[in-house]
């Protein structure tokens, strides 16, 4: 019963992106659904951008094996960057009419920085989609008993197609139905869990010493893991096209800012859901704590789950990794379509540019699809993509937004003094050692972003030394 489930909910999510794509005429519409959702619907598709597999699966298992200071990259991370998207960016953004975040770097800076930011850009979402690939083939492989490798291959050709069909309408339709399937299922499975254990009293009394614990101990490396954390997703992401796309898609200015601010509040607290659902499972079923912690809120639902619950939580399951998959496959592939080819080509019609588009997503599919067939830890692929966009466009992008003196050498030296400053502090590191001196346990991210902030300094001022003219297009 759960296979055909499962089956029928795959069927009903292809026939939804082949009915949203009968909005699709143009680009824009293809890209940013025309400007036309609403503030729920926009809300929805914002709060879709990472409740994926790394939420329900990944930082479920942090907070069973580290507590509340192990989740603060996601979910408090992640809601403080929809928060300060709606203070920092929506607004100025949304009146250019772009479609892409290189767009901007094309306006604010010149031709060169649109195509460096967008090199930077679209390879930094293809670890992350290629996780929630192997999400969806391990449920396939733990419900259903199908090999990975076909799992990976019919999950890549189910997103591919609606999103291929639909673009953002596709992408923002399927995140508004499929959000009301987490909701309920999350929901359900947390009332079971909870009466299980006897209610959240004796959850917080039976949980270890500090377990709660948000602040960290008063060390100098502990605060700054603190806020590394916070920064990763809570400012690595502005710069993001996913995040970019849906805030454009809304319908109005205030809509995209309102939108920002209700997706934040709904991730915040939609995202706790799995958290204390692992928790309870722990306390209830210490034993699955022996396996693959990322798999024990599934295995504890398939285990001593009704089969009322296990449809209602593998359909919040696959709702929410086909909600982030989806928009981020969409991401990357607007971005190669819009900065990448179009400019190569003289004076396509739009009709043209909607064709990349569209096989832009068929070719980050299939690149996607096979690193996903290549590597299985659904962890460290996510953590290959997460670090990409702060050390390279933050910066950019928010001194092009409120630093007048910023310019195109700046914000190229900037992109690439961050991306050299990261990969040395990666390799000098290790990737973060948790001995040695203090100097060697920063996160190495942090000092991508110190270079990628020297970088805009330096070439910035560069300029002005020299006194070469500076226009909103560069030198």
């Amino acid at each position: 019963m759960l296979i055909t489930f499962i089956a029928l909910y795959m069927a009903g999510t292809l026939a939804l992106g082949w009915w949203a794509s009968q909005r699709v005429k143009t680009s824009a519409d293809f890209a940013v659904a025309g400007k036309q959702l609403p503030l729920f619907m926009a809300a929805c598709a914002l709060f879709a951008t990472w409740f994926g597999s790394e939420t329900v699966m990944g930082a479920s298992s942090e907070f069973i094996e580290h507590g509340l200071l192990g989740v603060i990259e996601d979910p408090f991370g992640a809601a403080l960057c929809l928060l300060l998207a709606g203070w920092w960016i929506a607004r100025p953004l949304y009146k250019l009419n772009l479609l892409t975040f290189s767009d901007f770097f094309r306006l604010r800076y010149n031709r060169s920085s649109e195509v460096v930011s967008a090199i930077f850009m679209a390879p930094s979402y293809f670890s992350w989609i290629a996780a929630q690939l192997v999400a969806l083939a391990i449920i396939l492989q733990v419900v259903a008993g199908i090999d990975r490798e076909i799992g990976v291959v019919v999950c890549t050709a189910i997103v591919v197609f609606y999103t291929f069909v639909g673009g953002m309408w596709s992408v923002a339709i399927t995140d508004f139905v499929q959000t009301i399937v987490i909701i309920i299922g999350l929901v359900a499975l947390l009332i079971d869990v909870v009466s299980k254990v006897g209610g959240f009293d004796v959850m917080v009394a039976s949980a270890p010493p500090d377990f709660f614990r948000f602040f960290p101990e008063a060390k100098p490396v502990n605060i700054i893991h603190w806020v590394a954390a916070w920064m990763t997703i809570g400012l690595g992401s502005i710069p993001q096209q996913d995040v970019f796309q849906r805030v454009m898609a809304a319908k109005t200015e205030r809509t995209a800012v309102n939108a920002c601010y209700l997706s934040a509040g709904m991730y915040l607290s939609i995202a706790f859901l799995p958290l204390i659902i692992g928790y309870g499972g722990r306390l209830l079923y210490p034993e699955l704590m022996q396996g693959d912690m990322q798999m024990m809120i599934p295995t504890m639902v398939l285990q001593h789950g009704s089969l009322t619950l296990q449809v209602l939580f593998f359909g919040a399951l696959l709702s929410a990794i086909l909600s982030t998959c989806s928009g981020a496959m969409l991401a990357p592939a607007t971005v190669i379509g819009e900065n990448l080819i179009k400019p190569m080509l003289n004076h396509i019609s739009d009709a043209t540019l909607l064709q990349i588009m569209r096989w832009s997503v068929v070719g980050v599919g299939v690149v996607t699809g096979a690193m996903a067939m290549m590597r299985g830890n659904i962890y460290e692929l996510v953590g290959e993509s997460s670090a990409f966009s702060l050390v390279s466009l933050f910066i950019p992008l928010m001194a092009g937004l409120y630093w007048k003196k910023a310019n195109a050498t700046g914000a190229i030296c900037s992109m690439a003094f961050g991306m050299i400053g990261w990969m040395l502090a990666m390799w000098w590191t290790g990737g973060g050692s948790e001995t040695g001196s203090v100097w060697m346990q920063i996160p190495p991210m942090l000092y991508g972003l110190a270079a990628s902030t020297l970088g805009m300094a330096v070439g910035s001022a560069e300029l002005r030394v020299r006194n070469f003219p500076i226009t909103r297009d560069g030198l």
